[in-house]
């Protein structure tokens, strides 16, 4: 589960990581006076207004409605409520959201950490995620903060260490340590990082994260080392144990639909294709996907129906990837082992007389348990649903569906 930046840097903070102060705010007015208290709290002047979306890139996006960017500087109080509402309610587009953008409902005002000191402020990256190569946590740092990690792996790979972590023991000192020699850091700046690095992982571990990811962490002009960004992301497995972190969902930043499948049940992503597909098992869809691009369509959606479908769930289903326009056929394929294939047979024709007026091709592949009833109960239902047995039969079908 992705969560926006001030939910993040909460949860940061909460592990003892020193973050970026800021307020969020969901109108201009509460803008100017988050920063009135962040002026109390922090003795800020200037201050960055961020906008609040699941995508990144946001510094360099630009709302479709104002063109402003995505995070803002303001240089003084009566800048913030101006420059916070070309914000507010606008789209944001950035690389990350493709055309049709985001839409941003709230605003975080932040206090501005880059102020002259005594040396120049230094941007760095840090990440925390999984490898599963290795099975072990890694942590991987860099001296060129502020960039893509992407971009960074591809041009400059020797500017990346990785620390790998034993979930057994845990991270240790020297550990640490190493991280912050690697970065090039010294004195004050030096023991403030391995704090740093500890307080991070510590957050990672304890919130059950599947990614954190801090880009910029600042060394501030006065040697102190924090997070001005950040990026977080939840195991939903673990959401259970975490009741507190699952209420942060935020289920406007999701797909309607993905939201919506979630409901009845379902395991639903949105794709760009034209033939929907259902189906009972991830790795059946994944068979089932490569089938709808043999026939020459591209799948429009992964969707398991789990191993109890029924009426209730195949009518969900259809629904669900009825909503999708560009969906041209629909391609049910279930393996009967712990549900017997006609019932599944009786929960698609029951499904299709509820809904009623489906104007595109339904092919239905049925294998396993009682698989011959459920193609009789298909091919005599009277729909115009085509069955098939085999999965060289089901291509077919999709590909003269899609003729």
């Amino acid at each position: 589960m992705n969560i926006h930046e001030y939910q993040a840097k909460e949860i940061l903070k909460s592990y003892g990581v020193r973050i970026q102060e800021g307020i969020v705010a969901d109108n201009a007015a509460k803008a100017e006076e988050a920063a009135k208290q962040l002026h109390a709290e922090t003795g800020t002047d200037w201050y960055v207004i961020k906008a609040q979306i699941h995508a990144g890139g946001r510094g360099k996006g630009q709302v479709k409605e104002t063109g402003s960017n995505g995070v803002v500087l303001a240089k003084s109080l009566g800048e913030v409520a101006d420059k916070a509402k070309a914000i507010l309610g606008g789209t944001l587009v950035t690389k990350q959201t493709g055309e049709e953008g985001k839409k941003v409902n709230k605003v975080l005002i932040a206090q501005d950490v880059y102020y002259p000191g005594d040396s120049e402020p230094k941007e760095y990256y840090m990440g925390i995620l999984l490898d599963r190569d290795k099975s072990q946590p890694v942590i991987m740092a860099s001296t060129e903060g502020g960039m893509d990690i992407e971009e960074v792996a591809e041009k400059s790979p020797e500017k990346i260490v990785k620390e790998w972590i034993d979930p057994a023991v845990g991270l240790q000192g020297f550990q640490a340590r190493k991280i912050a020699f690697a970065l090039g850091l010294e004195g004050q700046a030096f023991k403030e990082m391995v704090k740093f690095v500890q307080a991070l992982y510590k957050a990672y571990e304890a919130s059950d994260s599947s990614m954190f990811e801090i880009n910029p962490v600042l060394k501030t002009s006065d040697n102190k080392i924090l997070a001005v960004d950040a990026k977080v992301g939840l195991d939903d497995n673990a959401l259970f144990r975490h009741k507190d972190l699952a209420e942060l969902r935020d289920i406007t930043e999701e797909d309607p639909l993905e939201v919506e499948a979630g409901k009845s049940g379902l395991n639903y992503v949105k794709l760009d294709g034209n033939v929907g597909c259902m189906v009972n098992g991830a790795g059946l869809a994944m068979a089932t996907m490569d089938i709808i691009k043999l026939s020459g369509g591209e799948p429009a959606n992964f969707l398991d129906v789990g191993g109890g479908a029924n009426a209730e769930t195949v009518e969900a289903g259809f629904r669900i990837i009825l909503q999708d326009p560009n969906v041209k056929a629909i391609l049910i394929n279930i393996f009967g082992g712990i549900v017997r294939c006609d019932r599944v047979a009786n929960g698609v024709v029951e499904a299709y007389k509820k809904i009623g007026n489906i104007d595109i091709p339904i092919i239905v592949r049925l294998q396993g348990t009682n698989a011959e009833e459920g193609a009789k109960i298909i091919e005599e239902s009277g729909l115009k649903v085509k069955s098939a047995i085999l999965l060289k039969d089901a291509a077919a079908r999709v590909k003269e569906a899609l003729s």
